[in-house]
């Protein structure tokens, strides 16, 4: 295998305090002193997570409104409110750090439905408050695609509706979240309490792109502006056809699903088409994941997977979440090999090859990390000379560690 670097297009925010500080400034009006105000964290791994939401807490406390903060995750966290701190805290967001306590109960409210085809909750603590704010990332989901894929909408409808809501809409599979989910996050910004959402985009190297802040008035209006600046931003395997693709580790922080459908070419939803493309053969997952405290949701988009990964799930947490989905072939186990070793054999055998000598391989960090990969021969005789591909020195082992820059 052979070590290459990708260079992607596109910038990164290069002080992101200062971004969010002239974000916020527009928002001033929304905060009155005496406030209590409920700030509403996902369970996604955020680029400088940790660190926006310090500065909305400081924002919040800077105007005298007195902040706290709510797991917005639906069923994550093994759909409890200690799984759901828990997920905040590898995050490295705790009361110490954050300077405003943690209110993770998953107690809802309901809101009055209308015309919503399901009934719409919203958490009780935030229901609670005088106002909340929210802090998600804009990027295409792995299931759908719509108008609001993974978003502020998102967070208001499934996230903050706790584990009843994520239910009721992933009851009607995909088209619960395209049509029903914005029907949902339409009721909680009549009767809910949301005041403003901060929108982050995320460039192809994981870094943060774009910051936004704006009033809830114009959540619905903005979102799909920046979906669609994330999905120019989506990184993508260099080729279409692969016999093998090696996943380093998967994980709720890295993909809802804990590897981007859109990158590996998999959907696994049963009356839905997959994507035309990639192409891959096999799919190998070396390792969870400790972000995702034991929740390996998507472990069944893999084919083989290491002892070693399997003995880190945690089974009630990936079942609450795949249950809660309904997409009950993306918890399914792969094939479990002994050792890493054992999976390239047993990769070779499904693939009807005496040894992987020739088959075309890419190994990745993640499906977030597309800028440093191995590859075998054939690939690398397809890719090189490509604007953007910069070969690094000679051939490899297979699982040669990845360069720390």
């Amino acid at each position: 295998m052979t070590m290459v670097c990708r260079r992607f297009p596109g910038e990164r925010l290069s002080d992101i305090d200062c971004a969010l500080a002239a974000e916020l400034a527009g928002c001033d009006a929304a905060i009155r002193p005496g406030m209590r105000i409920a700030i509403a964290v996902g369970s996604r791994g955020i680029a400088e997570l940790a660190r926006l939401v310090a500065g909305v807490v400081a924002w919040v406390k800077a105007r005298g409104g007195k902040p706290f903060i709510v797991p917005a995750m639906g069923s994550h966290g093994g759909a409890t409110a200690e799984g759901q701190q828990e997920v905040l805290t590898g995050y490295d967001i705790t009361e110490a750090t954050m300077g405003a306590p943690i209110r993770p109960s998953m107690a809802v409210v309901e809101l009055p439905r209308d015309a919503a085809e399901v009934p719409v909750y919203f958490a009780e603590e935030a229901y609670r408050a005088d106002g909340t704010i929210l802090i998600n990332r804009v990027k295409p989901h792995t299931s759908f695609t719509g108008r609001y894929e993974s978003g502020l909408m998102k967070m208001m409808a499934i996230g903050l509706g706790k584990a009843p809501q994520a239910r009721a809409i992933h009851a009607l599979g995909v088209r619960g979240l395209r049509e029903v989910m914005p029907q949902v996050a339409g009721q909680v910004l009549r009767h809910g309490n949301v005041l403003l959402g901060v929108a982050v985009v995320e460039n192809a190297h994981d870094e943060l792109l774009l910051l936004r802040a704006f009033p809830a008035a114009e959540i619905a209006a903005r979102e799909p502006e920046l979906l669609e600046i994330a999905r120019r931003c989506q990184p993508a395997l260099p080729v279409d056809a692969l016999d093998l693709l090696i996943v380093d580790e998967i994980g709720k922080n890295i993909s809802g699903l804990g590897m981007d459908t859109r990158v590996i070419g998999r959907l696994s939803i049963r009356g839905e088409a997959e994507p035309e493309r990639p192409r891959i053969r096999l799919i190998f997952a070396r390792d969870l994941t400790a972000a995702t405290h034991g929740n390996a949701c998507g472990i069944g988009l893999a084919d083989l997977v290491t002892r070693r990964l399997f003995e880190r799930v945690d089974l009630r947490a990936t079942y609450a979440n795949v249950l809660t989905t309904g997409f009950l072939e993306r918890g399914k186990i792969p094939l479990i090999a002994e050792t890493e070793a054992d999976a390239l054999a047993m990769a070779a055998a499904a693939l009807g090859r005496e040894s992987l000598e020739g088959a075309r391989i890419i190994r990745i960090a993640n499906t977030l990390r597309l800028d440093a990969l191995l590859v075998s021969p054939p690939v690398l005789a397809e890719i090189a000379g490509r604007d953007g591909i910069e070969v690094l020195g000679e051939a490899e082992d297979i699982f040669t560690p990845w360069p720390k820059n």
